[in-house]
Order: structure tokens, then C-alpha cells, then sequence
């Protein structure tokens, strides 16, 4: 069982789709051009945005803004409780909008902008939130339009907040093309641990090594190995921010196997080094 979202596409600028999808065990990271605002209602697993890794579980709700790539991949399967989302596509238009162009929209506007590297909202009760995503997916028309609105203005209202992708290694919004990045996406996390090479990387795509570089950096404003980078950087970054484990041991589990070149990377990308960024959240 498969589902990859960016299938799901909204029939105008203007209108927004929520559906309630179960969850696959083998999902596939991809990016799409719309917004998604994403509520688990049962299960947990691993979600990946941008170059992040981490775990999710119910009640994990997630604004991705356009063509960021990202996977929530199910690994708690209990009988008689599927794992399940709530899921809500929007058109990356709709900022530019006239009806979001209200003074009294603004601060929605800046939250959309925000979601540009996946945005986590920390909720100490899902329950009002999950009532009206579930409303959702039954409504039509101003009715649903009225309760978006109010799903916003709740968002608003979240204080606590993550940035799941580190902001300094987004990549230039690209518009076509989009199944074969995902496929080089899906590699990279796939191997990340083991080892990422050029020439697999390439033949995903039927390229040669050189063509597949210049074709990478020209969607990607990123060359390949600077995005390999920013990847393991990124799940460095949430071990060393969430475990106890030491420095060396999440160098080679973010894919590194030399300790000076870890820290160089990681300081370049992050702006500190390993211990120091540690420290930010002891």
C-alpha cells in the first residue's frame, strides 16, 4: 500500500481538498507545489522533511510550504487501529491572492511564508483541532472556507513551534520535473547511512554523473553533494538535540566517517559546532 500525496492536486488557485488517508509502511519521500497541512489521527513512525528525521505520533500536526520534500512513513501498525492522516492541500497561489491580501489576514500570510522549511505546532490538546480538520473533510463550498479560516486563526494561536528543516539549506523553489528530484530525494534517505555515491545517485535517473550535476544544481540551486550534506547535518542536528549520545557515535550515524570533517560541515551549515549547538538545548 502506497500513497504518495503531490497526486492530490487542487482544481484552482482558490480551493483547498482535505482527505483522511491511511498511512503506508513503504511511503515514498516526494514534494508537490502546494501547501499541506498535515494531522496524524492514529499511529507513528518516521517523518522526513526537508533534511529532517524524526519520529511522529498522534496528534503531530505539520504546515509544509511548497515543493519541500518530505515522507511520514508508518512503522506501529496495531491491530484494529490503522495508522491514519488528515490531510489538507492548498495552492501556493493563494498568498498572492486578493482575499489574502486583507490587512486582517497578514499574520497568516507570514505563517504560510514561515512554512517554507516545515513548521511544527506543539499542542498541548489535539482535540479542538482534529474536530475541525474532521469537519472538513465533509464540508463544501463557504462552509469549509469558514472553518479553514478558523483552523488558521487556531494555528495562530500555537506559541510553541519547531522548524523541522534548517532554513539555511532550502533550495530555489523549482516548478517541473518534479517525480525525477523526488526519486534522487528518495535515494539520498534511503542510503544516507551507508553511504551516498554520485554515480547511483546518477543512474537513478538514466544520467551520466555530469549531466545529472548540472541537471541537479539547474532544479535545485543546490549542487548534489551540498544537499547530501545538508541531509546528514540534519539528522546530526536532531541527535545531537534529542540524545544523550556522544558526539563521535552520531558522526557516523549522520553518515560521516571522518570526525574532522563532521565538525567543519556541521559548523559551516549550522553556524556552531557540534557541542555547541548541543549545549543550546541543555
Amino acid at each position: 500500500m502506497e500513497f504518495i500525496f503531490e497526486k492530490i492536486f487542487v482544481p484552482n488557485k482558490h480551493s483547498f481538498i482535505s482527505r483522511k488517508l491511511p498511512l503506508a509502511s513503504n511511503a515514498r519521500i516526494h514534494s508537490h507545489r502546494n501547501f499541506e497541512l498535515n494531522f496524524i489521527t492514529s499511529g507513528s513512525g518516521r517523518r522526513i522533511v526537508g533534511d529532517n528525521i524524526s519520529g511522529f505520533e498522534k496528534g503531530d500536526l505539520v504546515l509544509l510550504g511548497p515543493n519541500l520534500p518530505h515522507c511520514w512513513e508508518a512503522l506501529d501498525f496495531e491491530k484494529g487501529n490503522d495508522p491514519f492522516c488528515i490531510v489538507t492541500h492548498f495552492s501556493e497561489d493563494i498568498i498572492n491572492s486578493d482575499f489574502f491580501r486583507m490587512p486582517e489576514l497578514e499574520q497568516v500570510v507570514d505563517l504560510l511564508k514561515q512554512s517554507s522549511t516545515g513548521l511544527r505546532f506543539k499542542l498541548d490538546n489535539d482535540s479542538h483541532i482534529r474536530q475541525s480538520l474532521e469537519r472538513m473533510t465533509q464540508l463544501e463550498g463557504l462552509e469549509y472556507y469558514i472553518e479553514m479560516l478558523k483552523i488558521f486563526n487556531f494555528l495562530l494561536q500555537v506559541n510553541e513551534r519547531e522548524n523541522l528543516s534548517n532554513p539555511n539549506n532550502s533550495s530555489a523553489v523549482f516548478s517541473k520535473n518534479l517525480d525525477k528530484i523526488n526519486k534522487v530525494y528518495e535515494y539520498v534517505f534511503q542510503n544516507i547511512q551507508e553511504g551516498v555515491k554520485l554515480e547511483e545517485a546518477a543512474a537513478v535517473l538514466n544520467m551520466a554523473p555530469s549531466s545529472f550535476c548540472r541537471y541537479f544544481k539547474k532544479k535545485t540551486d543546490l549542487t548534489f553533494m551540498e544537499y547530501v550534506k545538508s541531509v546528514r547535518v540534519g539528522i546530526a542536528a536532531k541527535l545531537l538535540a534529542e540524545t544523550d549520545k556522544q558526539i563521535t557515535q552520531i558522526c557516523f550515524e549522520s553518515g560521516y566517517n571522518n570526525l574532522a570533517n563532521f565538525n567543519h560541515y556541521f559548523k559551516h551549515i549550522m553556524g556552531k559546532t557540534p557541542s555547541d549547538y548541543r549545549k543550546t538545548f541543555r
